[in-house]
């Protein structure tokens, strides 16, 4: 039986908060915790690495996907469960999202961004129904927040758009809604 995956998005850097490196690495350990399955970015650096070495130091599986024009920059981390590496971007997101059952959007910048926009599109063009949970570590999303509730009362989508994705404060919390989910 395969073990439940979960994809976590975040930054190849690591901010300015050090809460931000802590949730990372506390989500990392939680998953291990829980005998879940890391999908991520491969990355050795920044979040990324933050996020890896907490699932890999409790224990657990990891894949790691990341395309060959990046291997440098973010440090490809290749002592993963499974490190695949891919052409390009695209290919990068659709093997993490077809290798998860979950989505954890942690602090990161405009890949990350992107990354959550695309598949909360998906999910809300009933492309898929799997979990998706946006860890607002010291308010790091609330402007991306404010972004989605403007859309909403402008007009260009539906309420249910909010209801598509749980966030929360903590790297505990979104364990724990995806803990009572999967």
């Amino acid at each position: 039986m395969q073990k439940i995956s979960i994809c976590v998005y975040c930054g190849s850097r690591s901010g300015k908060h050090p809460e931000y490196a802590q949730e990372a690495e506390t989500l990392g350990a939680g998953i291990a915790k829980r005998a879940w399955r890391l999908v991520y970015g491969a990355g050795d650096v920044g979040l990324m690495g933050s996020v890896a070495h907490g699932a890999q130091i409790n224990g657990t599986g990891t894949f790691g996907v990341i395309p060959n024009h990046l291997l440098e920059e973010e440090v490809g981390k290749t002592d993963l469960t499974n490190f695949i590496i891919t052409e390009n971007m695209h290919e990068r997101k659709k093997v993490m999202f077809m290798n998860s059952d979950a989505i954890v959007l942690l602090p990161g910048g405009i890949g990350s961004l992107d990354e959550f926009c695309e598949v909360l599109t998906w999910a809300q063009l009933k492309l898929h129904q799997k979990p998706i949970v946006v860890v607002n570590v010291q308010g790091a999303w609330s402007p991306l927040l404010t972004l989605i509730d403007s859309i909403i009362k402008q007009g260009f989508a539906a309420s249910s758009l909010r209801a598509l994705f749980e966030v929360t404060d903590t790297a505990e919390q979104a364990l724990h809604y995806l803990s009572e989910r999967l």
